[in-house]
């Protein structure tokens, strides 16, 4: 399957070797390890039988919130890490579309309901 991870970043699987990891957050591999020891609570990938690094999906989306807060944003090694810990805030009015979608839905389904009722 050649469906894109996140915002289009790479193929959708559950682990991802330090190669690929590096290709997807577009940084050398030696920076992936030395963001390791720096961000260890946040990002903490196995090792495979044979000793290679091996990243969850869950390591490689925290790895990107890392490259953005550390290049985009300019956030010290320290200010990421206090980023990383606080939970990001959910826009307020995030939910309005949806519930007003499933709203819609549901209104649907009861109206289907109905209809196969009466027959």
């Amino acid at each position: 399957m050649s469906t894109k991870a996140g915002s289009g970043a790479g193929p959708v699987k559950l682990y991802y070797r330090i190669g690929e990891v590096a290709d997807i957050v577009g940084v050398e591999t030696h920076v992936l390890r030395y963001w390791e020891t720096k961000f260890y609570t946040a990002i903490r990938p196995s090792k495979s039988t044979r000793g290679q690094r091996v990243y969850s999906r869950r390591d490689v989306e925290r790895l990107l919130r890392v490259k953005e807060l550390l290049y985009t944003q300019g956030f010290t090694i320290a200010g990421a890490r206090k980023q990383l810990r606080e939970p990001a805030p959910a826009p307020a009015d995030a939910a309005a579309p949806v519930k007003e979608v499933l709203t819609e839905l549901r209104a649907q389904v009861v109206g289907f309901l109905d209809e196969l009722e009466r027959r």
